[in-house]
């Protein structure tokens, strides 16, 4: 069976919108064979809603691929909790539902499904060279799955295998779950979080985001000022000018990692460190509440950009590093999502099957 189905990721900078032809070859493990019609990436903020952004692709899709732009399906990954086909998105002022959607957009099934959940679906549109391993085991594929990623927060998600061969995939909180250092200068971490956010508790999400990396930095240059390089100091001064805007010309997360790829940076050294660490240890905690011997990835937009820093022990030791569970943990596979667009490879697999 044929369908064509348009396949979002909404998110609170940006959409990207992706018209495919979808080949569905019954059920079980058959995934959708996809080809893609047309796909273009808008500002999410230069749009008061999501129905005139998607007018407007229809509209350059007809022009520019050929013919009337026509969709069977249409699913959105979107960067929020879903009850019900509807969300409330986390970082823009939209309230979205499947209903409303179809009726404005003349669309006969419109399906929202969590960002981090489409992550999870779209696992199984990857080719082997849009992963790389961290830990090589053979996967159990009557087992679950975990997914993890840091980007503007933490995301978690874990999918079930399904009797026919196919699997489920469930969003979750647990990026908002307690940070638990593991160490003397990750204690010192957590007491300055508390006190520079004025909180009563730390999530891990505040530490193992790209939020959480420039907040490492701020609390390892407030302990070793002297330790800043001169180049850090004007990205960090930069950076403090830009606070509060909502355009920044420093993204000093990023700045940070670029330092402790290059190597030489003290400061950037250590933060990177401690974050690798944190995420690394948070990954071993979700490991052990779901056992994801089918395999446990990393997504989000930071994974790809430090991998060489992934791919050191500091990483996979945090990770192992639960005591006489290591054994359990080591029979995992871990491996690194390489491509950006797994969110919307998701979108379209699950719109593809959704009846």
């Amino acid at each position: 069976m044929k369908v064509t189905v348009l396949a979002g990721d909404v998110g609170g900078t940006k959409t990207i919108l992706r018209l495919v032809a979808a080949e569905v070859r019954g059920s079980g493990q058959a995934v959708p064979a996809l080809s893609t019609l047309w796909e273009k990436t808008y500002s999410s903020k230069s749009y008061p809603d999501l129905v005139p952004m998607v007018r407007e692709f229809f509209k350059d899709a007809a022009q520019f691929a050929g013919g009337i732009a026509v969709s069977d399906k249409a699913c959105f990954g979107v960067a929020g909790a879903v009850s019900g086909n509807a969300s409330d998105l986390t970082n823009l002022p939209w309230s979205l539902s499947g209903e409303r959607l179809q009726r404005d957009l003349a669309v006969p099934r419109v399906i929202l499904i969590n960002d981090f959940a489409a992550i999870g679906y779209g696992i199984f549109g990857l080719q082997q060279d849009e992963w790389t391993t961290l830990q090589d085991a053979v996967p159990d594929p009557a087992a679950p799955i975990a997914v993890i990623g840091a980007g503007t927060g933490l995301g978690e998600c874990f999918l079930i295998p399904d009797g026919d061969g196919t699997y489920r995939s469930f969003s979750s909180e647990g990026g908002h779950a307690d940070f638990a250092p593991q160490s003397d200068l990750e204690f010192r971490l957590l007491n300055y979080l508390r006190e520079k956010n004025n909180v009563p508790r730390v999530s891990v999400e505040r530490v193992v985001s790209g939020t959480g990396i420039a907040s490492i930095y701020q609390f390892c240059r407030d302990a070793n000022p002297r330790e800043e390089s001169a180049a850090m100091a004007d990205i960090y001064q930069a950076w403090l000018r830009d606070m509060g805007k909502q355009e920044k010309a420093v993204d000093l997360a990023a700045e940070v990692a670029k330092g402790a790829l290059a190597g030489g940076d003290f400061l950037c050294e250590q933060a990177m460190s401690l974050f690798v660490a944190a995420y690394g240890a948070e990954a071993g905690n979700l490991a052990l509440k779901i056992l994801p011997f089918g395999g446990l990835y990393l997504a989000g937009g930071v994974a790809p950009k430090i991998l060489p820093l992934l791919q050191h022990r500091i990483f996979m030791n945090a990770f192992l590093n639960k005591g006489r569970m290591r054994s359990v943990l080591e029979k995992i596979p871990v491996r690194v999502i390489l491509n950006p667009k797994v969110g919307l490879i998701g979108a379209s697999l699950y719109g593809a099957r959704v009846k």
